[in-house]
């Protein structure tokens, strides 16, 4: 039985917008720059207010796409160890939410927590998302942590940096050649 949320349905958006903003995310972490940026930040304030927005409906379902693409990779990478990718992935992701607490709101890691989840069992988590309405402007940081913080538990887990922007280059590279 096909699912409204099955992945089949849900537009992949702007991945490339989305991957480069969480790329650069990494990249300042690992270079040390924990703190707010404000050349980087007018950068990205700058390349938000140019998408317009539709654009901006792109980029989060790009970031969705994100979600998705991370989640299978590891539901697969954790399923090689006969572990269970939602036990693994979610609650460690929801614990490091929880001390973020000016970033990501109390109130959005259970809609994060349900986005990693249904991308974990397989569901689009953008359509799972939108079932219950449009983003809200409280949910744009947490969405971007998310994306982020699964990201950089890929580059742990592989210990790689780049290892889920590669990932992801090398998985819209070969879209492109079909």
């Amino acid at each position: 039985m096909s699912s409204p949320c099955d992945p089949q349905h849900a537009p992949t958006g702007d991945v490339s917008a989305a991957l480069m903003m969480i790329d650069s995310r990494l990249q300042a972490v690992y270079d040390g720059k924990t703190g707010t940026d404000p050349e980087h930040q007018a950068l990205i304030d700058q390349f938000a207010a140019s998408l317009g927005p539709g654009g901006v409906d792109e980029v989060l379902d790009g970031a969705c796409t994100l979600i998705f693409m991370f989640m299978k990779w590891l539901r697969m990478a954790y399923e090689d160890h006969d572990e269970d990718v939602i036990a693994c992935v979610v609650p460690n992701l929801v614990t490091t939410m929880r001390m973020m607490p000016k970033s990501v709101p109390s109130e959005t890691i259970p809609t994060m927590a349900g986005l990693l989840v249904a991308a974990g069992t397989g569901l689009s988590p953008n359509l799972w998302r939108k079932q219950y309405g449009y983003w809200t402007e409280d949910e744009m940081t947490p969405l971007e942590a998310t994306v982020f913080l699964l990201a950089e538990h890929i580059n742990r887990l592989t210990d790689d940096p780049n290892f889920a922007t590669r990932l992801i280059t090398e998985a819209l590279s070969a879209a492109d050649e079909d």
